[in-house]
């Protein structure tokens, strides 16, 4: 495993930028989150909650949904920012979307509004994941 580091200040910057803008009347749990993809570029997104609750979505749904609008296929590095004391982790749907566009040794950065950090690898989140290489290649999109 890889060695464990901080969340990239633009990253967290942005992801915290995300966080203020996050639409959540019913739960008022903001969550916001970053990406940085390969090539270098930084996309947030920012959780989105519908009165008819399973039409919500999620903060890193977002993110991800722009990451490929921009033509982007692959992500190096991901902050999230939650409300609350306790650093929430993307939810189980999310860590599978991540999966999809990174392998096993990417850093999640789980951020709380008051500043405590837990990092840990997608492996560690989601272990014995099940990624496109499981897939014929030629079944897949580019």
């Amino acid at each position: 495993m890889s060695e464990r580091r901080e969340p990239d200040p633009e990253l967290l910057a942005a992801a915290t930028e995300a966080h203020r803008h996050a639409y959540c009347p019913y739960s008022h749990y903001r969550v916001g989150a970053a990406i940085r993809t390969s090539s270098g570029a930084v996309i947030a997104g920012c959780n989105v909650e519908n009165a008819a609750y399973p039409l919500g979505s999620c903060a890193e749904a977002g993110a991800i949904a722009a990451m490929v609008l921009a033509g982007e296929r692959s992500i190096a590095e991901i902050v999230v920012v939650t409300d609350g004391d306790t650093p929430g982790t993307p939810c189980g749907g999310c860590r599978q979307r991540i999966r999809e566009f990174a392998g096993a040794e990417l850093w999640v950065h789980s951020v709380s509004s008051n500043g405590a950090i837990v990092s840990t690898t997608l492996d560690e989140l989601l272990p014995h994941s099940f990624g496109p290489e499981f897939l014929e290649a030629d079944s897949q999109e580019t």
